[in-house]
């Protein structure tokens, strides 16, 4: 008998946990609650809004007329790019900016001119046409993620700078859960050969959205997608859908980095660890991309004998994901020393200041201030 009581008993415990776990509020890394840093002076002046977007997110892609690769510059076309999305652009790169100013010297005005912008295009209902091509769509996801990275500074910081801006906060919080909402039609149910670096930047704006609106359905599908894109990492570390992207193979699996490190990160501050996902497959990508940066030949080979562009891997800010690849796994010293010599990172797509969320011990050296992506 006690054993046929135990059952019931048991099944009850793991529901009631099971729903505990579900219930309870969404969480980003411990970065993300630090403090103020109040200090003298006077705020930069607030810059106009950027016009909301509200148009049609059809744009140009700067590698029109390129082959499958996708890898040879339009540049008449990435001009006509920048000129449309530049009041995208300019609200990422500036909230960003103002968010970071504002936790690391405290002055209101910062703050305020920040929520202003968010407001604004919270307001026009900015950024959820329905009309997109793919580069607008994937325009959406970025903006997203930056905007929702950053300002989760200012949601969890324990200075509780949102408190005074209630109104102001619903009403941007509840944007981005509908450009979330938004993103996950975009990019939901692709079949696999299309399911790149692109999809997950998707997955990570859901995630920053996610936990900014504590919305566990927009964790759960960022989750979701982490787990398709480890699947998609082979034994050797290598992603089919970057190899073909041919001399730019290594610098896409590089680029495919910064979002799944975000998500894993996120995750496991939320109790789900997706580091053993396919038997380490995000710890065997950022080895073999590390390996790579080194000795890029494996790289060429796979992509077809093509030596591979390194141009993009000179700029030290397009490793920003060795902060939260640090906080996840055990890095070695040296590896920990090549990142403080290449940090602080900065990297508006990832909402800011990364080296401060996940390393805030680490002290710039005067060469360093100021890189970023």
């Amino acid at each position: 008998m006690k054993t046929r009581l135990a059952l019931p008993c048991l099944l009850g415990s793991l529901l009631l946990s099971s729903a505990v776990h579900a219930a309870s509020a969404l969480v980003p890394p411990k970065g993300y609650y630090a403090a103020l840093e109040i200090r003298k002076g006077e705020a930069q002046a607030c810059q106009a809004v950027p016009e909301p977007y509200t148009g049609e997110l059809v744009f140009r892609s700067k590698y029109e007329g390129s082959d499958s690769a996708r890898s040879t510059l339009n540049k008449k076309a990435e001009k006509a790019f920048r000129a449309k999305t530049k009041p995208i652009t300019e609200i990422e790169r500036g909230v960003s900016r103002m968010v970071m100013r504002y936790m690391e010297k405290g002055r209101t005005g910062e703050l305020e001119c920040a929520l202003a912008w968010l407001d604004a295009w919270a307001e026009d209902d900015a950024l959820l046409s329905t009309e997109y091509n793919h580069t607008g769509k994937s325009m959406r996801k970025w903006a997203l993620g930056s905007l929702a990275g950053a300002y989760l500074r200012l949601k969890f910081s324990t200075s509780q700078p949102l408190a005074a801006y209630p109104e102001q906060a619903k009403r941007i919080e509840a944007w981005f859960a509908k450009v979330g909402d938004q993103v996950i039609k975009d990019w939901s149910d692709l079949p696999l050969k299309q399911i790149n670096n692109h999809s997950y930047w998707a997955a990570w704006s859901v995630m920053a959205a996610g936990v900014a609106t504590n919305r566990r359905p927009l964790f759960d599908w960022a989750v979701e997608q982490f787990h398709i894109a480890a699947k998609q990492v082979d034994p050797r570390g290598f992603l089919a859908n970057e190899l073909k992207r041919r001399q730019r193979a290594l610098a896409y699996h590089n680029y495919s980095l910064p979002p799944l490190m975000m998500i894993a990160a996120f995750a496991q501050a939320n109790g789900v660890d997706l580091r053993g996902d396919n038997d380490g497959a995000l710890g065997r990508l950022a080895g073999n991309v590390l390996a790579g940066v080194e000795d890029p030949e494996p790289f060429a080979e796979r992509a077809g004998d093509e030596d591979q562009d390194m141009e993009d891997l000179e700029t030290d800010a397009k490793f920003s994901w060795l902060e939260p690849y640090c906080a996840l796994y055990a890095c070695s010293p040296a590896l920990r020393e090549r990142k403080a010599e290449m940090g602080p990172f900065k990297n508006f797509r990832l909402g800011g200041d990364v080296t401060r969320i996940f390393d805030p011990q680490e002290k710039p050296s005067k060469s360093t201030v100021g890189k970023r992506d």
